[in-house]
């Protein structure tokens, strides 16, 4: 049985996705410690791992991801839609949710879509400049959209559109105001929680090539579990500075203390997350159908607040060109920092939900 103060949070797929819909979750049982939360995903996704952990109830419904390029992949979607409608009308029934929101992710489309046309309170949360497919269309059946970019609006139908920022871990939150001064100059870099590989083989390949941009240089990178030995092994080799290989970093509020600026891919979290703590992101976005990471990345470089490589362009000495041209100017470095802090807005997971309890 479940209470009848009971939201359900749908989505998932990456941390991306799932860490916001947490910060949500832990800001409305601040607000109301009655209220159950419970989440709703695929057993395709992170979420099996990450949810549980948490402490919340997790469940599962069929989806799939219809923005792809092949054919086969985007009929086997087709074919679950049927079922995970069927399947979100059930656990609505069941848990009779005060509200319903989407975070992103497989499970969000159906059970928002199936939520909205029973007539259940819903919103949909959008953590890119560019929505995805599913957002756009759930725009037009929710009652409330919450984007992080305000580029995010002009693609989403509805009256109620809130820009609320990028919901970040309470441990990154926590530390944010707090700063370092270094004696070397601190690079972190990491490719998301998988990793990539084409970041990792970059950087290493730029590092191992030494030269006088490693001079005084300590280098953080996160690898990811597919690369990770043969990185370590690599850098063992006799890598020309300090450098620092791990699989996954966990505390990432120490490390984003820590660095001077990072290197990363697109995604709404990095960037947030960059914001929040004042460090310039030199960004390699994620090729897409959507090239969401891309429009991302520009919103930044457009306001002078990052900068970007597109995975096409991406070498070694583009990568070390980009890192020296803002290691070498302090006064630029000061302006983008101030300029990338404009994307923070503090404590917007209760911005989120205070909107939803209203």
């Amino acid at each position: 049985m479940t209470s009848k103060k009971t939201i359900v949070i749908a989505g998932g797929g990456t941390g991306g996705h799932i860490y916001p819909g947490i910060a949500i979750a832990r800001a409305l049982q601040k607000l109301d410690p009655e209220l159950e939360i419970h989440f709703v995903g695929t057993s395709q996704g992170l979420e099996g791992k990450i949810v549980p952990r948490e402490g919340f109830p997790l469940h599962f419904i069929e989806s799939g991801k219809l923005n792809v390029k092949s054919p086969l992949q985007r009929i086997k979607t087709l074919l679950k839609i049927p079922v995970g409608l069927w399947q979100s009308v059930r656990l609505l029934g069941q848990l009779k949710p005060l509200y319903v929101i989407g975070v992103g992710g497989y499970a969000s489309g159906p059970f928002v879509l199936a939520a909205s046309i029973i007539g259940f309170n819903t919103a949909i949360w959008e953590p890119n400049a560019m929505p995805g497919m599913a957002n756009r269309l759930l725009s037009r059946f929710v009652d409330k959209c919450f984007v992080v970019f305000a580029e995010a609006k002009k693609y989403l139908k509805n009256s109620q559109i809130i820009q609320a920022g990028m919901p970040v871990r309470a441990e990154i939150e926590s530390a944010v105001h707090q700063s370092t001064q270094n004696e070397k100059f601190h690079l972190l870099a990491f490719g998301g929680s998988q990793g990539s590989r084409v970041l990792n083989n970059c950087l290493s390949d730029a590092v191992m090539a030494g030269g006088a941009w490693v001079q005084d240089l300590s280098v953080v990178h996160q690898v990811g579990s597919a690369d990770i030995k043969a990185i370590t092994e690599k850098y063992q080799k006799g890598a020309p500075c300090e450098v620092q290989p791990f699989e996954f970093i966990y505390d990432m509020a120490k490390y984003y203390q820590w660095a001077d600026i990072i290197v990363c891919r697109g995604g709404a979290s990095s960037i947030a997350e960059a914001a929040a703590f004042g460090i310039i992101p030199i960004i390699i976005p994620l090729p897409a159908a959507d090239n969401h990471q891309q429009k991302n990345a520009e919103s930044l470089v457009e306001r002078n607040a990052g900068r970007m490589i597109l995975q096409k362009d991406l070498t070694p000495e583009r990568l070390i060109s980009e890192v020296q041209s803002l290691r070498g100017d302090k006064a630029l470095r000061d302006q983008m920092v101030q300029n990338i802090k404009s994307f923070y807005i503090p404590q917007s997971a209760t911005v989120i939900a205070k909107e939803i309890l209203q």
